[in-house]
């Protein structure tokens, strides 16, 4: 795979944004292989995601982002550059349910995730063997009310260690503190068992066999301090009738958590996800 620049920008939307930023990479020697832009009217607010070959562009990284910013003024721009080729050093946060952790691992064995997992962490011994079988290093961290101030300073210190820079909450089953989100925004991806908002709880496939519901969901977002209600990177659901029973339901949840994680965790490893207010533009 070619190693590619992208650059994810909003601004106020305004004529002249697609022919400057399109001019400058040509400018450049710069070859466009994906370009795709939205407008939001009601705010306002244009968005673009381009993404160029580097193989024959004139410029180094570091000059793209020094002449590229005098557009930025201009434009009163909020703007990132990537490359295609970017290693995530990731680490994984999981408890008692393995099916989440399962797939990233095994996507990532196929080499389907840019993704370089470095550690697993859970507050359950058992996880260890997992991370042992796919040669992986593993930390276990007990929480309790009393000690989860001491324990989540002791993981802060490992991730930093480490340098890492995306963090995998796969079913993981403990509340992260504000401190602990502030020092990685938008890089702590959450799978929820629900097509949010929708039964919040411990026992939420008990809530929709009570209710009787006709379809199940998943949704997958990015942490905030406010618990389950971060930006939604992916969703989807299925149908379920009166003939399923409580694990049926499970099961079928289990295998949407599975499939919305892995295409959330694509999305943000592709860099084809902005920001704005507490919604997502995603890039497709």
């Amino acid at each position: 795979m070619k190693n590619n620049a992208i650059i994810l920008l909003s601004c106020p939307d305004q004529k002249g944004i697609v022919a400057t930023v399109s001019n400058f990479l040509f400018k450049h020697n710069g070859n466009i292989v994906d370009s795709n832009q939205y407008t939001d009217k009601y705010d306002n607010m244009f968005f673009m995601r381009v993404e160029w070959e580097l193989s024959q562009f004139k410029l180094s990284i570091n000059e793209t982002k020094t002449q590229f910013q005098k557009i930025a003024d201009k434009f009163n721009m909020k703007w990132e550059l990537n490359l295609s080729k970017q290693k995530f050093k990731t680490a994984i946060f999981v408890s008692q349910w393995t099916h989440c952790l399962y797939e990233v691992l095994l996507k990532k064995e196929a080499n389907e995730l840019p993704i370089d997992i470095d550690l697993i962490i859970s507050n359950h011994k058992s996880i260890k063997s997992i991370a042992q079988q796919f040669k992986i290093d593993f930390f276990y961290f007990p929480i309790s009310s009393s000690t989860k101030e001491e324990i989540e300073k002791e993981e802060i210190q490992l991730l930093k260690k480490r340098h890492i820079n995306l963090i995998l909450l796969a079913r993981y089953m403990q509340i992260i503190s504000e401190n602990f989100i502030s020092l990685y925004p938008n890089k702590i991806i959450n799978i929820h068992h629900s097509f949010l908002p929708a039964f919040v709880g411990a026992k939420p496939y008990h809530q929709a066999y009570e209710r009787g519901v006709k379809i199940i969901g998943a949704t997958s977002h990015y942490a905030t301090s406010n618990l389950d209600q971060g930006p939604i990177i992916e969703q989807d659901i299925i149908r379920v009738s009166h003939k399923d029973d409580i694990a049926s339901l499970q099961n079928k949840g289990k295998f949407l958590e599975k499939k919305v994680f892995i295409r959330a965790i694509e999305l943000h490893t592709e860099n084809r996800i902005l920001i704005y207010k507490n919604k997502t533009i995603i890039f497709d």
